[in-house]
């Protein structure tokens, strides 16, 4: 679905900051609509004089009119007047009539939209519409009247610029209040003068048993949380209603967000509304998460110190062997335990099983250097192209077959020589290509073998990766081995943020 932003800049002439209100405004569509007890719509006014709607909620207690988002049609021509009528004037507009959408009768309301700059109010720009069943009967109870009352004075103020107030925290935000929540009315003394069901249920169970209405809300909070109302010089202010700001108290083990509101009517602060919402269970699961994430950490942490350990064992082991042979095979093990190490210790220093191949693949390259030592060998490696982010599922094979595939090149294509090794990878959405070329002797009798090395690649390649690998010569007289990794499978989160391409990065030359 196409974004706030998106419609209004393909069919409007809305400037950047008015499009930056509307998307200001529509993180607290939904408080609106919940207040409203009503489905609410945001209208912008098109290039030809037509009006196109970029928001739409539907209210939580309450029956919906739309059973689909209107979000990109254009206004209904019976509903024009109305409308025109809002954006004209700036004052709010009641049909006297009843409304209708697919055979529904509703009451229709239409407000302005404007922005405040330096105390300076502009003109409408775009017109907000309240779309109320007339045939439901949650309107006339006290507590439907009370949030009417509300929902009245918020979309006064959005008529003259007064909400959404900028810089705020914005309503989306996780264990932000919501009106079937929890909410106080208060007045300009700071008394409660209406307190929900639910706001009155959280404060009994933070210890207060008493009625809410009627009491000084201020006095409530810091009888409840006693030291933290001194410590925290705006949850007062947030109490009272006085800014547009988001506070925590904490009490009897839970905690409660609180968000108020000014409520603001001929330029002059008549009290504020308070929203209330418990997030004890929310801030238990953080913290669970905080605690797995860490524990999976050090899991990864111990499981790259026990792999060190078998790689230095292994190191140990093919110096005291006698046999060249035997010294061969136990460094290639060794390189092939650091090569999974070098995965685990990446994983371990971050949140979440996502790693960047580029960071790990450097650090294996110096698996090949050391290669390169052991056989008299002058290499320069390079590296051109990004590998992007990986799931850790591709991260160790990939790592472990690159490894092979690099060492290999040093090892067999160049050993005794100076030459080039050159990593070149290539990623899209779909795939991932790399392609490893050396300067070297070329394939013996121009076919690959099928050594312990060679299984290793392919079963990883093939096996674990799903991909593809063929070795072929290289037109330099060298070694290319051409590697596909498929990608599709991978979820839109884990897939890479698009990079700046860089320029091709050096290892150092190594020369023994």
């Amino acid at each position: 679905m196409a974004t706030l932003r998106d419609l209004a800049t393909k069919y409007s002439t809305l400037n950047e900051e008015e499009i930056e209100w509307l998307e200001l405004l529509a993180l607290d569509w939904q408080l609106l609509a919940d207040l409203a007890l009503s489905d609410v719509v945001l209208w912008v006014p098109t290039e030809n004089g037509d009006y196109l709607a970029v928001a739409h909620s539907r209210p939580a207690g309450s029956v919906t009119l739309f059973y689909r988002d209107v979000i990109g049609e254009f206004l209904r021509p019976d509903w024009r007047e109305l409308v025109d009528e809002a954006m004209g004037t700036g004052e709010p507009v009641i049909s006297t009539s009843p409304a209708w959408y697919e055979e529904n009768p509703m009451r229709l309301s239409a407000y302005s939209v404007s922005r405040r700059t330096e105390n300076e109010e502009e003109g409408p720009f775009a017109v907000a519409t309240v779309h109320t069943s007339v045939a439901d009967t949650q309107k006339a109870s006290r507590i439907g009247a009370a949030f009417r009352e509300v929902s009245d004075d918020m979309f006064a103020m959005i008529q003259h610029g007064l909400f959404p107030s900028p810089g705020t925290s914005a309503g989306r935000q996780h264990g932000a209040p919501r009106a079937s929540d929890g909410l106080v009315r208060i007045d300009l003394e700071g008394m409660a003068t209406f307190a929900s069901p639910n706001t009155q249920t959280i404060f009994n169970r933070l210890g207060y048993r008493d009625e809410l209405e009627g009491e000084n809300f201020s006095e409530v909070i810091a009888e409840i949380v006693k030291g933290q109302f001194d410590t925290n010089e705006s949850l007062p202010l947030i109490a009272q209603g006085k800014v547009a700001k988001r506070g925590e108290i904490t009490a009897r083990g839970r905690t409660v967000n609180l968000r108020s509101i000014p409520v603001i009517r001929d330029g002059s602060r008549v009290g504020g509304i308070v929203l209330t919402r418990d997030v004890t269970e929310l801030r238990q699961q953080a913290q669970e998460l905080i605690t797995k994430d860490a524990t999976i950490r050090e899991i990864h942490h111990r499981v790259k110190n026990n792999l060190q350990t078998v790689a230095s064992l292994l190191r140990v082991q093919a110096r005291r062997a006698r046999s060249e042979e035997a010294k061969q095979v136990l460094g290639q093990a060794m390189r092939r335990v650091a090569a999974i190490a070098v995965v685990h210790d990446t994983l371990s220093t971050g949140l979440s099983q996502i790693v960047d191949f580029n960071v790990v693949f450097d650090r294996v390259l110096g698996l090949a250097a050391e290669v390169a030592s052991l056989h008299n060998t002058t290499v320069h490696l390079r590296k051109e192209g990004e590998f992007g982010e990986l799931p850790s599922e591709y991260a160790t094979p990939l790592a472990l077959a690159l490894t092979e595939i690099v060492t290999n090149a040093v090892e067999h294509g160049l050993a005794g020589r100076e030459g080039e090794v050159l990593i070149r990878a290539d990623r899209n959405d779909d795939r991932l290509s790399v392609e490893v070329i050396d300067t070297g002797t070329g394939l013996p009798g121009g076919t690959v073998g099928d050594g312990l090395g060679t299984q290793i690649v392919r079963t990883l390649v093939e096996g674990e990766l799903g991909g593809s690998i063929v070795w072929g010569p290289d037109t330099g007289g060298g070694t290319r081995v051409a590697v596909q990794v498929p990608l599709h499978w991978i979820s839109a989160q884990t897939r890479e943020i698009p990079r700046i391409p860089t320029p091709t990065r050096e290892i150092p030359r190594i020369r023994t």
